[in-house]
């Protein structure tokens, strides 16, 4: 058997699977990824604190919001910037939209054509034109309040050290909610449809990492946490990275206390589950989905309970910001000085961090990034590994759609995890 997709499509970014097996036995087996290096550790070096979370939101178009807040936590902890209450709530807000905004596109697009039988989302418009028009509606929605909050539906302008430059009126924010209590029913919809999908049968135990909070499913700030029972400060997020570079990938792997873990919405309602919205675990309930799963193909299963997470909390936090007011903040003040400071969000596809070093005039001496796709590769890889060897006795056909599957369960977003590369002369 030899399997060569180049590339793997419905995922964003170019990676390749390569499998090369002979007489049953498995001589190659791996995901590539092969997108070209990106620097923006570099491109923010000499640039000044305020700048910083403009420029990392590039990063992605997806998941734009996440890494801003991420970078803006990393500068605000450097400085000794606290951003308001009211601050705390808006950009709780914003990111739901960029969550749901995120799992609407891959649970949608990308991952319900393999059940349905199409090869991208774009003929289920004339055999499932109710399914189609929901996902557009879901990602309507998502898309305004990203705007409404963050000043624009992708690369958010509104967002700054400490506070935003703009704010949602009243009105808006009842007009939002009224929109986010008509999305129940979309949800319900949702989950029906997910809870109805052959989700194929493969586990393999490994460690999920993600943030955690005692209050609430965490997504921004906390504390890293790992299923094996390891908790960390954010500052030490390297004693969970390891970060080590392979010779076919342009994205670096890591691992933990085994040789690969998973970051993203499993790991998350893995670790986090008596944090959800009741809603949310009637959801995974209809969905077959409680702690620990090990089944990678329900990623995408976990992702439809954190939209409806998402939109429940969304509604609580629209009421809360009603009962307080929204109220016009000056930004606060910075005192310029030497420091660092790391910050971490727990994006769509998993824990992202973000490592600033600041010189005394606010100005960037170094960053480091880690995306969660690049951490999820080894043990994607790990699993083709298990995986192949269940499957061998398939038509290579069904077998390479397994794996490219198995691969778009992950949700990777390919050209983030691509930001590293050192050439060496010898």
């Amino acid at each position: 058997m030899n399997i060569n997709v180049h590339h793997v499509t419905r995922v964003e970014g170019h990676g390749n699977i390569v499998v090369d097996t002979k007489n049953g036995e498995i001589k190659e087996c791996r995901f590539e990824v092969v997108e070209a290096p990106r620097f923006f550790e570099a491109f923010v070096r000499g640039r000044p604190y305020y700048e910083l979370s403009h420029i990392t939101s590039r990063i992605c178009g997806i998941c734009s919001v996440g890494h801003a807040t991420a970078s803006l936590r990393a500068t605000e902890k450097a400085l000794g910037v606290e951003p308001s209450e009211q601050t705390v709530l808006l950009r709780k807000l914003n990111f739901h939209g960029e969550m749901i905004d995120s799992h609407v596109l891959h649970t949608y697009y990308l991952v319900a054509p393999d059940f349905l039988g199409v090869g991208s989302v774009i003929p289920l418009a004339a055999t499932h034109r109710p399914v189609v028009e929901r996902a557009l509606k879901i990602k309507k929605l998502s898309g305004d309040l990203c705007a409404l909050i963050g000043g624009r539906h992708t690369h958010p302008c509104a967002m700054a050290v400490g506070g935003f430059t703009h704010l949602p009126t009243e009105a808006e924010l009842r007009d939002m909610r009224a929109r986010f209590v008509d999305a129940r029913t979309d949800m319900d919809e949702t989950v029906a449809l997910f809870a109805t999908l052959p989700w194929p049968e493969f586990e393999r135990e490994t460690e999920y990492v993600s943030l955690k909070k005692d209050d609430e499913y965490a997504y921004i700030d906390g504390t890293v946490v790992t299923s094996d029972g390891f908790s960390y400060p954010i500052e030490d997020y390297r004693k969970v990275t390891n970060e080590e570079c392979v010779s076919f990938s342009t994205a670096k792997w890591t691992h933990h206390n085994r040789d690969s873990y998973m970051v993203g919405a499993l790991a998350r309602l893995n670790n986090n589950f008596d944090q959800l919205h009741p809603r949310a675990m009637e959801a995974a309930a209809k969905l077959g989905l409680k702690p620990i799963v090990t089944n990678p193909f329900l990623n995408s299963a976990a992702q439809v309970v954190e939209m409806v997470h998402c939109i429940e909390d969304g509604i609580e936090i629209i009421d809360e910001l009603l009962t307080r007011g929204v109220q016009p903040e000056e930004p606060p003040a910075v005192d310029l000085k030497a420091g660092e400071g790391a910050g971490s969000c727990d994006v769509p596809r998993g824990i992202l961090f973000h490592n600033y070093v600041y010189d005394e005039g606010g100005r960037c001496v170094s960053a480091n990034c880690i995306i969660p796709t690049n951490q999820n590769m080894a043990n994607l890889n790990a699993d083709m590994k298990e995986l192949v060897p269940q499957i061998m006795d398939k038509p290579q056909d069904e077998i390479r759609l397994m794996l490219e599957m198995l691969v778009r369960a992950y949700d990777p977003c390919i050209s983030c995890s691509a930001h590293f590369l050192t050439v060496e002369f010898v």
